[in-house]
């Protein structure tokens, strides 16, 4: 066993009570009420930091909720990497559906339940440990790296640009590593280089003036509800294709060796699905769909 495994083995539970203890902190913050604990939690963080060895770690305050921010530069020619987090979680409710209290970490059969937990204190605390266990182990860290564990993740990052914008300079980086994504599996570590992306967007569908009587109108005049299903269901064709106009121009096409690669993945689709509570995939779902149509095609001839 290597001396930075050894270390990691030998401090586990300390690693552990360590991320318990951010877990206390209920850093929700949606909500107004919150606002010491999201700032408590902050200076916990960044506290945290400089007592692993870090040399500089501070708390960037912005319009909204701070900026934990941490640089370790002692490594002159080898790259830089900017490793990003938040340390802000989702409103608990509703409480009844917990087993244990939110914020009161438990472990229950090897896995640990708290608000946060893995979105994204755990993340967060699991780099944490490794800068420890260079720092420790070694002196030094094999690269330089600094760190942006931000406050708002949870409601959109609002003014996470901002920053970015005024530190840029500063923040300049090699490589971004964005911690906030899942793995395959416990045993199956996985490097995560792209998500779906996200669109919000408002639509607003002008019908009559008036409640209108559906034995009288119905039919003779569009219901706004009937409108806006009907625009919903045109964003997609049977394949599941977006068909907005110029939504593909700018996607790059996946390479034979990308798929390769994907389809030699340990992936099991029934458990991807059983952990969604979705009765099918939507590759599934639309199958069956075009088979129902082709079945009614074939009485109607």
């Amino acid at each position: 066993m290597d001396a930075l495994t050894q270390y990691l083995e030998q401090h586990q539970e300390r690693f552990l009570e360590n991320l318990k203890a951010c877990l206390r902190i209920p850093s929700v913050s949606a909500q107004p009420a919150h606002k010491g604990d999201v700032r408590a939690c902050a200076e916990h963080v960044a506290a945290h930091l400089k007592s692993i060895g870090v040399p500089h770690a501070e708390v960037v305050d912005t319009a909204g909720h701070p900026v934990v921010y941490a640089e370790w530069l002692g490594a002159p020619g080898a790259p830089t990497a900017l490793l990003y987090g938040h340390y802000d979680v989702q409103p608990p409710d509703p409480l009844d559906l917990w087993k244990t209290p939110p914020f009161e970490p438990t472990l229950r059969d090897g896995k640990l339940f708290a608000r946060g937990a893995c979105d994204d204190k755990g993340q967060v605390f699991m780099h944490l440990s490794a800068i420890e266990a260079h720092l420790k182990v070694n002196g030094k860290l094999p690269i330089n790296l600094k760190v942006v564990i931000e406050g708002e993740e949870e409601v959109g990052s609002e003014h996470l640009t901002e920053f970015l914008e005024s530190w840029k300079e500063r923040l300049a980086a090699d490589v971004i590593v964005v911690s906030d994504t899942s793995m395959l599996g416990p045993d199956q570590p996985s490097l995560c280089y792209a998500l779906r992306g996200l669109l919000y967007t408002e639509v607003e569908v002008t019908g009559p003036t008036r409640d209108l009587h559906s034995g009288e109108f119905g039919g003779a005049v569009m219901n706004p509800a009937n409108a806006l299903s009907t625009i919903i269901h045109g964003l997609k064709d049977a394949d599941g294709r977006i068909t907005v106009p110029g939504f593909y121009d700018k996607v790059r096409d996946l390479t034979e060796q990308q798929r390769t690669a994907m389809r030699e993945l340990p992936f099991d689709e029934a458990g991807f699905i059983a952990e969604s509570g979705a009765p099918m995939p939507a590759w599934a779902r639309r199958a069956t769909a075009r088979s129902s149509a082709s079945r009614r095609a074939r009485r109607s001839t």
